[in-house]
């Protein structure tokens, strides 16, 4: 009996010393925050020392905190234009955009709202970087092009609301550099049906670079396809018709001779 009770004590103890550590673990103060009681200055003076450092995820996270405790005020609105710039140096893309969508919303008429405009074309722009180095995908449905697209729209208004931005010229740029590649992307992709054997799907893809890029450089290699993909269908006066605009418009097309001599031969 003495050893019972000796045992159920024992397991009395137990519990309730758990009881006790569980309280005091839950009792415990959460990490001490050491901007608490700052000022909305001090916050962001170490924003801006981050951020010179080239430590933007710490500068993010001031920026955070101002927005949190003082969100009006020309601070408030400073942190939400810097966070679009650290966000996008952080290699942090989506937050960039979300972060230069809230600034235009919250913002619109600011002086320097044309930046949060140009940050958005130029976050997706350096997403397009992948597109373009393999413009003739070898499995062309794993590339997708609509961050370039993306961008494209993205520069396109900024242009249009501020004709005169300081970033706008530099827009124009990268606006025909889009153009251009993602016209020869398509062509590229008619090529690879040509291929294939793929003649309508050949067709169709160059028809929509005429129809939608008919002045980049990719229009030569457009005219080139349809040329041949038309041979290979049987189609000798639409063949002759795009062969025709083909020696027109670019009389030294190195393509010629081969279309020239496939016409013939299916003649």
């Amino acid at each position: 009996m003495l050893f019972l009770m000796r045992h159920t004590l024992n397991l009395l103890f137990t519990a309730l010393l758990a009881a006790v550590l569980l309280t005091g673990c839950s009792l415990l103060p959460d990490k001490i925050d050491e901007t608490k009681g700052w000022s909305v200055q001090q916050l962001y003076s170490e924003a801006r020392d981050s951020m010179n450092e080239g430590n933007y995820r710490t500068a993010i996270e001031y920026l955070d905190k101002i927005q949190a405790r003082y969100p009006f005020g020309r601070y408030a609105q400073q942190a939400q234009f810097d966070t679009i710039f650290c966000q996008y140096k952080d290699n942090e893309p989506d937050g960039a955009i979300a972060a230069a969508d809230r600034f235009i919303k919250a913002n619109p008429r600011h002086p320097y709202v044309d930046y949060a405009y140009y940050m958005k074309g130029l976050v997706n722009f350096q997403r397009t970087n992948t597109i373009f180095e393999r413009l003739a995908p070898t499995d062309r449905d794993k590339t997708d092009t609509n961050t370039a697209r993306q961008s494209y729209n993205d520069f396109s208004e900024l242009v249009r609301k501020f004709p005169n931005s300081k970033y706008a010229e530099d827009a124009r740029q990268r606006i025909v550099f889009l153009h251009n590649n993602l016209a020869q992307y398509e062509v590229n992709v008619a090529g690879y049906y040509l291929r294939r054997g793929a003649y309508v799907a050949a067709v169709n893809r160059v028809k929509y670079v005429l129809e939608n890029y008919a002045r980049t450089p990719a229009t030569e290699g457009a005219l080139s396809i349809m040329t041949e993909a038309y041979i290979r269908m049987e189609m000798p006066q639409l063949a002759a018709d795009s062969l025709r605009v083909l020696e027109r418009n670019y009389p030294q097309s190195p393509e010629l001779p081969k279309l020239n001599a496939l016409v013939k031969g299916a003649g």
